[in-house]
């Protein structure tokens, strides 16, 4: 798929434009952004009211890192010498796989959850995420080593903790607002010394005195299951909900060393 930066999109209808824009937010609607923006060649400026799908005011920073997105145009007026145009905008997250090493070879851009990608590429040396943060498994269908990646480039498969070059299937996280809560327990089916966890926790057996973890209840938020101490070794990716025993988040034991927020910030 094909994405449109904002000039793109702007140019696309009629419009030549500086980048090197102002922006403000309309107090009386704080979804709307107004960009200020030179035409080429001429000394006017017009105002482009943006209207946002996600809550932009968040996001303000996005704008600046041309983040991908899809866009339709609601209505075009003119007033007083100024062209006001409306764009709904939904911004999408996506990730490029390519099967050599330093970004090398065959490509293939996902902007969604895949459960069997063998088609599109047959190994993956380096990826890079443009957006979002995302789960990658070793097998299809959710199977096999998991991998967590946030936005950044990801020169060999290494750089991502990677056992081997074999990426077939991946799974976008979504993005949580609002506080985080894990309840973890030292038996299955919820049994045992149970404790209750809102933040990282970079060493497991320090807090919880032991290191192996037989049932968890996911409450609030994403989180990343590590095998070892520091955010290393196997990965999990754990969604809201009961998992009463270690098999449920995909692990062949039950060790765990630190376990991490999926946090957007």
């Amino acid at each position: 798929m094909a994405h449109m930066c904002l000039q793109d999109a702007i140019t696309s209808h009629g419009f030549m434009v500086n980048l090197g824009f102002n922006q403000s937010i309309d107090n009386q609607n704080p979804k709307i952004l107004k960009l200020n923006i030179l035409f080429a060649g001429k000394p006017n400026t017009i105002e482009i009211q943006v209207i946002v799908i996600e809550e932009f005011v968040k996001h303000m920073e996005v704008m600046h890192r041309a983040r991908p997105y899809k866009k339709k145009i609601i209505n075009t007026s003119q007033s007083n010498g100024s062209m006001f145009i409306a764009f709904v905008i939904g911004f999408i997250e996506n990730i490029t796989f390519y099967e050599d090493r330093n970004f090398g070879g065959r490509c293939y851009e996902c902007s969604s959850d895949c459960a069997d990608l063998h088609s599109y590429f047959s190994r993956c040396n380096s990826l890079r995420v443009h957006n979002g943060c995302w789960m990658l498994y070793e097998h299809p269908n959710y199977k096999g080593h998991q991998y967590y990646l946030r936005k950044g480039e990801y020169p060999d498969y290494q750089q991502w903790m990677g056992y081997n070059d074999s990426i077939r299937s991946c799974r976008m996280i979504p993005e949580h607002r609002g506080s985080f809560k894990i309840r973890l327990y030292e038996k299955v089916d919820f049994a045992g010394q149970m404790m209750d966890f809102t933040e990282d926790c970079p060493n497991v057996y320090d807090r919880f005195h032991y290191n192996d973890i037989h049932s968890c209840n996911v409450q609030d938020g994403h989180w990343i299951f590590y095998e070892e101490p520091n955010y290393r070794g196997r990965q999990y990716y754990l969604r809201p909900g009961e998992y009463r025993r270690y098999s449920d988040w995909g692990a062949s034991s039950p060790r765990i060393g630190s376990f991490r927020r999926v946090d957007y910030i």
